[in-house]
């Protein structure tokens, strides 16, 4: 039986003798420990990141007591196993080194048996500080790589295999984190050490044939283990043969019920279950089909996910680690997040390359939930060794994660890496040496293409994003956007306009996105109320983008008028944020299908921090996921504007047909009605169609007159959009008289809103925990709203905690 030794450690500063035997809970990292005993501030506080940068430059023990008993210790081996060893670590039990390990991303195992006793046994772990193990082994490197210079403040970070953002990002605290951050266990292994399990399917029409796969190394020259496979009813018992190495059986699935993505069907999941020498392990298998096409057609070469031979429309984000703390990685916060991304009709994420390898409970919600899965390799923004022992470690590292991950229905592909070659054109050593570098990138490359297609034949391996396809992999600026992925960042860092996402239809972006300001609670979460000035130091210190700040500023003169005080300065940035994801997301979303997937950057923080972000770091929704909520509809309506005019688009995603109903509005700032025309429309599974048009030269001259809202019906599902003719700066928007109350009706509590006059971006802010069913929307007055909290707030705290924004008010 397996012995875990989480729980209460001892920690100890190696340079430090008066940090001494202060507790550590491991799952967990140093630093949390520290804030909790009060050694060190918070560090996502104002500018206390600057104050605990010397936790990362000293060394670290944690240690603890277990007992052991003469019957455990009658075993063959006994397995010393580590999870998410943060990173450069020597083991001691008892006084004897076992192992020195340096790859966070591996699942760490020696045997101690050697070194154990009856009763009382210690184990130390010696945590070695990061910055000085990156620099050796830069000093080693047959000729000079660039790092991510610009993002990590701590250099050479890309020599190891360590989270590569724990050194800072564009959007993270640069906290050099160590610890353990999986479990730590003792596994006593009688028989057969149990390397991993694996399945496959098979479809034939009606028919799913899993097989399972069960791999192990005999460790005993005496005795026979014994296994059991369990799915679907059925259990196969096996006796393992000491020759070999493997060990399979089939199950046969007549009419199996399907795994589908989210907004395409249900996520049915089958039990998995193995028993074999004493070990327990059990997965939640789903049955479905996938491919990713890419196939030559009439606009270049298509990129398009299939599931069940259905195409998919992808709709979703990047995710990053949830925490810089990773002590504070529960499972509570990841249901959270997971749950809020589903929520905003997203149904892929990608785990990008500069972050982690996640969590089980990642995927295993991502399973449940229908979110489709894009994997990066821990690869980003840097150039990496292709020395013979980085290779060695590498492919040890995706072998293990391969393995780990390949079973989960939720996972899409394998990519590279995030924007490496980038690298070798922004630096100038490699720019000067640009095939010596290619050269090592494609080696890299190469090998984790072999380790992947050998572990996992039924997924493509994408070399990199972004790139064009096979063997036309591309630096980050030069696209070509009529194959393969693209990242499009043209108007967040080249300074284009909003219109600039109409003038490209990507066959799928994997990276697009806007900035924005936290919201006034989270504001006020991590920064005293003297610096509530977007130019003071402690807001600064939480905006990593260089020219974040003043993009942001500027981008308000091109669109709005200047917002009138700091609070209304945060609520525009989210308002302006979400504008511009929409305006690429609604855009894209009509040219289906030679556009089949977007994902936004990003759905999330590790810290209190201005970001792309459309949830913030306490989870609380922006602007941005309240709109994405109704951008990714699986049924949606949008306006664009042409050569010939302004037209209406509708939507579905769906696998099944759908009647919309309602009507289009074009109103003046004060209400009165201009034109109005009823809508109804029949809309077939995965289509769009122009319904409504409006000519160039009915709308020359009065683009300042009012605005243009659409109002449907898909069943109960409402469907609203709203466009201006003319940039809301040149609008003589209207007092809308807004009012609002909180009620209480059967047990739920209620946001009841009116306005005399059109009321545009009305956004509902709540100081505590939880959300509100809408948000971020448009107020007529002749569709008053009645706005549900989802949360566990009483009435009285959210009457006290209320604020209700709208952009008249906001200048």
């Amino acid at each position: 039986m397996t012995i875990s030794l989480n729980g209460q450690w001892l920690l100890a500063c190696v340079q430090r003798s008066a940090i001494q035997d202060l507790h550590i809970d491991l799952p967990g990292d140093v630093h949390s420990a520290l804030y909790a005993a009060g050694e060190i501030p918070d560090p996502y506080w104002a500018t206390n990141e600057k104050k605990v940068q010397w936790v990362g430059e000293c060394d670290w023990i944690v240690s603890r007591h277990f007992e052991l008993t003469a019957e455990q210790l009658t075993c063959n081996a006994m397995d010393l196993v580590l999870n998410q060893l943060d990173t450069v670590a020597e083991i001691r039990v008892n006084g004897h080194t076992v192992a020195d390990f340096n790859n966070m991303f591996m699942r760490h195992k020696v045997d101690v048996l050697s070194c154990l006793q009856v009763g009382t046994n210690r184990i130390e772990i010696v945590l070695h500080r990061a910055d000085l193990a990156a620099k050796n082994r830069a000093d080693k490197l047959p000729f000079p790589l660039p790092w991510a210079e610009g993002n990590n403040q701590i250099p050479f970070m890309n020599t190891l295999r360590k989270p590569q953002f724990h050194s800072g990002w564009d959007w993270s605290i640069c906290l050099s984190v160590l610890g353990v951050y999986g479990d730590i266990v003792l596994q006593p292994i009688e028989h057969v050490r149990i390397s991993h399990l694996a399945t496959k399917q098979k479809w034939h029409q009606q028919e799913c044939e899993l097989a399972v796969t069960l791999h192990y190394e005999v460790v005993s020259e005496k005795g026979l283990a014994n296994a059991s496979v369990t799915f679907d009813g059925q259990t196969f018992h096996l006796t393992l043969d000491r020759e070999a190495t493997k060990a399979s059986v089939i199950f046969r699935i007549d009419n199996p019920r399907h795994w589908w993505p989210a907004g395409y069907g249900k996520q049915r999941l089958y039990k998995l279950a193995l028993e074999a020498d004493g070990v327990a392990i059990t997965k939640q298998i789903g049955l479905r089909k996938l491919e990713l096409v890419t196939e030559d057609d009439d606009h270049g070469q298509s990129m398009v996910v299939m599931v069940n031979d259905v195409p998919i429309s992808v709709r979703g984000a990047n995710w990053i680690p949830l925490d810089a703390m990773p002590a504070r990685m529960t499972e509570q916060r990841y249901r959270s997040l997971l749950t809020d991304a589903a929520a905003a009709n997203m149904n892929m994420l990608r785990v990008w390359g500069g972050g982690m390898y996640e969590k089980d409970i990642f995927y295993n919600i991502c399973d449940e939930l229908g979110l489709l899965v894009w994997q990066d390799l821990m690869f980003a923004n840097a150039l990496y060794p292709s020395t013979p022992d980085f290779i060695a470690e590498v492919e040890q590292e995706v072998e293990f994660q391969v393995r780990r991950l390949k079973d989960h229905p939720s996972l899409v592909l394998w990519c590279g890496d995030n924007e490496v070659l980038g690298a070798i054109n922004r630096d100038p050593e490699s720019r000067q040496h640009r095939e010596k570098h290619l050269i090592n990138y494609d080696r890299l490359n190469r090998t984790l293409a072999e380790v992947v297609e050998r572990e996992d034949p039924s997924r493509r391996f994408w070399a990199s994003s972004p790139c064009n396809g096979e063997l036309d992999i591309i630096d980050t600026w030069h696209h070509d956007p009529h194959r393969g992925d693209m990242h499009c960042w043209d108007v967040w860092d080249s300074g284009k306009e909003f219109d600039a996402y109409l003038q490209v239809t990507p066959r799928f972006c994997s990276e697009f996105g806007f900035q924005s300001w936290p919201s006034l609670p989270t504001v006020k979460s991590c920064l005293p109320e003297q610096d509530w000035n977007i130019s003071s130091p402690s807001f600064e210190s939480h905006q990593k983008s260089t020219n974040g700040n003043s993009i942001i500023t500027e981008m308000f003169t091109r669109y709005f008028r200047f917002p009138n005080g700091f609070v209304n300065m945060l609520y525009l940035s989210q308002v302006q944020q979400a504008l511009a994801v929409k305006t690429a997301a609604e855009y894209w979303r009509t040219q289906k299908p030679t556009n089949r997937g977007m994902l936004f950057w990003q759905l999330n923080d590790c810290w209190p921090v201005s970001s792309w972000s459309s949830l913030e770091y306490s989870g609380r929704w922006k602007q941005l996921h309240y709109h994405a909520r109704r951008f990714f509809a699986p049924q949606m309506a949008t306006f664009t504007r042409d050569q010939q005019g302004l037209k209406l688009h509708l939507v579905n995603d769906g696998r099944k047909n759908t009647e919309l109903k309602g009507e289009v509005v074009w109103q003046s700032w004060d209400g009165e009605i201009l034109y109005r025309e009823p809508i109804a429309q029949y809309l077939e599974a995965d289509s769009t169609k122009v319904v409504w048009e409006w000519l160039n030269e009915d709308l020359d001259g009065h683009e300042q007159d009012g605005f243009f809202h659409v109002h449907l019906y898909s069943g109960q599902q409402l469907i609203e959009n709203t466009w201006f003719p003319a940039r809301p700066k040149y609008c003589e928007l209207a007092c809308p008289d807004l009012r609002f109350e909180v009620a209480e009706h059967n047990n739920e509590i209620v946001v009841m809103l009116s306005s005399s006059k059109p009321a545009f971006f009305v956004h509902l802010e709540f100081e505590g925990e939880g959300r509100f069913e809408d948000s971020s929307f448009t107020l007529v007055p002749e569709h008053q709203r009645q706005i549900k909290y989802i949360g566990s707030a009483s009435y009285a705290e959210v009457v006290q905690g209320l604020r209700v924004y709208h952009l008249k008010q906001s200048y």
